[in-house]
């Protein structure tokens, strides 16, 4: 159903509420379009900033989840200097003598299996990345209508100021009309006494609207991050937008269409998946872990030396004696060993060494720990359930709601826009007669003071009307504009 505003009310209803005396100041103030609060809300709002670091911290983290099937490489040179009766590394041999010595060694390592946990940990992050990014999306939808439900209110304030002001103006008329007779005698100090309380209470209500747009307008400024000071005032919507308004819709087909795209319902059904998927990460410490793994080394030790051979000394020693009763001796050389000191880099490429093997290890008994972690993962899961369930649960009875609030609304403000054109009527007549004397001052206030009631009443519910049917159109993932 369309809902179509009376086309003699839009002037009262939505231009201004008749014609208004009263004027906001328009000193370097800022007009603020909806689509400019709604943009200013998004930039600046710091519970959105906080959901986006979330988001890229887990972005992050599921790099890394990747990153961890990758061979990892790393190198452990060491340098000392020994003293005393210790092993020369690079002989293995006690000696006595201070040692400087250096080995170094490059190691890497690739799991080939764990139990699918490397795969699996991938796509549990990937998951949690996706919620991460449904939650960042929902704070901005909540956000979106928080203003535009604000925007809308501070509309209604406006209007509803302006209207106070058309009945001060009102009052103000009728005290000086009955001032006037009262001078002359044709009434009576009560019913000037009536028109002075008419100005008081149409003073009183102005009051009260203006600190309502205040406070809705300041609200306004704390959902844009903007200083409670900035001078601003709402741009009025469009009045062709707002003169077709649907109300009908089927609560139903409302509800298959929301539960598809409502980011409340997405999260949980997201969040879901990743405790799911966490229950086979957790089963994978059941499973045997195959690492391959490789490692370089060297080394080199000051101590020690390299064999030059051998020379003569120059001396001699005897060996024996001739065959016989002769004391004529055998002697051969005396040759000594010579070391020459063992360059650096031959060292380091006489000592390199590698190596490569497979190291496989087989839980047999971890104190339950693993049971524990796949019991933990599996409570967390069914509790995910409950929680998509109870997400889908509240997301009907909040549609079922809606609907009929924008039904009842749409009532509420034919009836009130019935109301308002029967006492404007009404109060028409009352005032001609009382402008010859034929109606006293009580009626003739009465009959204002309905009038000014329907006419708030009518504002309200107008607005109230446009703000159901925006709620249905932020449940149906439309944009919500005006």
């Amino acid at each position: 159903m369309k809902l179509k505003l009376i086309p003699s009310l839009k002037a009262t209803v939505i231009c201004g509420v008749l014609l208004s005396g009263l004027t906001f100041s328009a000193q370097a103030q800022e007009v603020i379009s909806l689509q400019k609060a709604v943009d200013l809300a998004l930039e600046r709002n710091l519970t959105i900033k906080q959901s986006q670091f979330t988001e890229a911290f887990d972005d992050e983290t599921l790099k890394q989840s990747k990153y961890n099937a990758l061979p990892n490489l790393s190198a452990g040179p060491q340098a000392s200097f020994n003293f005393g009766r210790n092993i020369d590394p690079s002989t293995n041999q006690f000696i006595n003598q201070r040692i400087f010595a250096l080995n170094g060694t490059i190691q890497t390592q690739v799991t080939l299996f764990q139990g699918g946990q490397l795969r699996n940990t991938v796509i549990q992050n990937r998951l949690l990345l996706d919620a991460d990014k449904t939650a960042t999306a929902k704070v901005k939808n909540d956000l979106i209508l928080n203003v535009v439900t604000t925007y809308l209110q501070v509309l209604t304030n406006q209007d509803l100021v302006k209207a106070a002001q058309q009945q001060i103006d009102i009052s103000k008329i009728t005290l000086d009309r009955a001032q006037k007779n009262f001078d002359v005698g044709n009434q009576t100090l009560a019913d000037l006494s009536q028109a002075k309380a008419s100005v008081s209470t149409a003073d009183l209500n102005y009051t009260n609207a203006e600190n309502s747009y205040e406070i809705s307008l300041l609200t306004l400024k704390q959902y844009m991050e903007m200083s409670p000071s900035s001078n601003i005032t709402v741009e009025k919507p469009d009045i062709s937008k707002l003169t077709d308004i649907n109300t009908l819709y089927n609560a139903d087909d409302v509800f298959k269409t929301a539960v598809a795209v409502n980011p409340d319902v997405l999260l949980a059904e997201q969040r879901e998946k990743a405790t799911q998927q966490g229950i086979k990460v957790a089963q994978g410490n059941y499973y045997p872990s195959l690492v391959l793994f490789g490692q370089l080394g060297s080394n080199y030790s000051d101590a020690r030396e390299l064999s030059g051979g051998v020379v003569a000394t120059g001396a001699s020693q005897t060996i024996g004696y001739v065959n016989g009763n002769t004391s004529q001796p055998v002697t051969t050389p005396v040759y000594s060993a010579v070391f020459n000191k063992y360059p650096f880099f031959n060292q380091l490429s006489d000592n390199f060494n590698q190596s490569v093997g497979i190291s496989l290890q087989i839980p047999i008994f971890s104190r339950f720990n693993s049971r524990t972690t796949v019991r933990k993962a599996k409570i967390q899961y069914e509790n995910a359930k409950v929680t998509s369930q109870l997400a889908r649960n509240n997301l009907s009875k909040i549609i079922y709601q809606a609907v009929l609030d924008v039904k009842s609304a749409e009532k509420s403000y034919l009836s009130s826009t019935q109301t308002y054109l029967a006492n404007k009527e009404a109060f028409n007549i009352i005032q001609q007669r009382y402008t010859v004397g034929l109606v006293n001052s009580l009626d003739y206030n009465t009959s204002l003071t309905n009038l000014n009631k329907s006419q708030f009443d009518m504002i309200e519910a107008q607005y109230m009307v446009i703000f159901r049917a925006k709620v249905i159109d932020y449940y149906l993932g439309n944009p919500i504009t005006l």
